[in-house]
């Protein structure tokens, strides 16, 4: 039976908040009756550091399930590799991501535009622009899309800056991820940073969270101070028909090195797709239609 929804997007997650293994990850995404799935890490490791033999089970299972992978994260100038580590170790990410992409059969890898340590604003800037030079063309190559998230970097500290990376790159292997919840953590309105950059938006991470004691704690979709329902508002009514792909971080979070219980996991996962489905179908319709995507 046709399901009826207000919403042209598909949904999808980071599936290791839902648990360690690729089992997990798998079924929560099946209680969910999502088809898309976008793989982060795998018992602990990051997609690139898992052995070929794990790898090779871990493809046919997500085939076996008639999976499609909406993006792979990567470790690509994030938080954990500032400026000053060395470039050689984001370059052999790449490679090995890209092989295991294609035989993955997706087209998207996230990265960030790494964090300074100790740079004048200038240099950092200078570093930045040679390392996505190569890593972009590296992309190109590969046809392969590098998603820039508005996180960990330079690029993410502002949409000023974000439009300029993409300006000074200027190569269609760069696009921009947009995580809604990101503003909370970094100090920026996130609809506003929203309105500046989405005709480079090429995928979604849905994100909430406030502000308590002066620290930043994460809640279901719609229920913090992120302006999750007025950036989801903003994307359908501009056209966007592209992937939704929760992080909840109410329990694992990498950045913070918080695993969370096992037990609490997949649960609080399947609990928050579900209110995605519920704030979504309280969206606006455009021009009064109601699309009809899924079974």
């Amino acid at each position: 039976m046709l399901k009826k929804q207000r919403y042209p997007f598909i949904l999808s997650g980071l599936s290791d908040e839902a648990g360690p293994s690729i089992d997990i990850q798998i079924q929560a995404h099946l209680e969910l009756g999502w088809k898309e799935i976008e793989i982060r890490s795998l018992n602990g490791k990051p997609l690139y550091k898992i052995d070929n033999s794990t790898f090779k089970q871990v493809k046919s299972k997500l085939d076996n399930a008639d999976f499609s992978i909406t993006t792979v994260a990567s470790c690509i100038g994030n938080w954990e590799r500032p400026i000053n580590m060395p470039f050689e170790q984001d370059l052999e990410e790449l490679k090995i991501l890209s092989e295991r992409m294609h035989q993955l059969g997706t087209k998207y890898v996230r990265i960030m535009s790494y964090p300074n340590n100790g740079l004048s604003e200038d240099d950092w800037f200078k570093y930045v622009v040679e390392r996505m030079h190569v890593l972009t063309e590296f992309a190109y190559s590969s046809n392969i899309v590098l998603l820039h998230e508005n996180c960990s970097g330079w690029g993410g500290v502002s949409p000023q800056n974000t439009l300029h990376l993409l300006d000074i790159i200027n190569n269609s292997a760069l696009r921009l991820l947009f995580d809604i919840g990101n503003g909370i953590a970094y100090n920026y309105d996130a609809y506003e940073f929203l309105q500046k950059v989405y005709k480079y938006v090429d995928h979604v991470h849905v994100k909430d969270g406030l502000i308590q004691n002066q620290e930043v704690v994460y809640t279901l979709p719609g229920k913090g101070q992120s302006k999750v329902k007025k950036c989801l508002q903003f994307l359908l009514q501009n056209g966007y028909t592209g992937i939704l792909s929760i992080e909840p971080h109410l329990h694992l979070i990498p950045h913070l090195k918080k695993n969370g219980k096992l037990n609490d996991l997949k649960e609080s996962y399947i609990n928050y797709g579900r209110h995605l489905e519920t704030l979504l179908d309280t969206l606006s319709p455009i021009d009064g239609e109601v699309k009809i995507l899924h079974e």
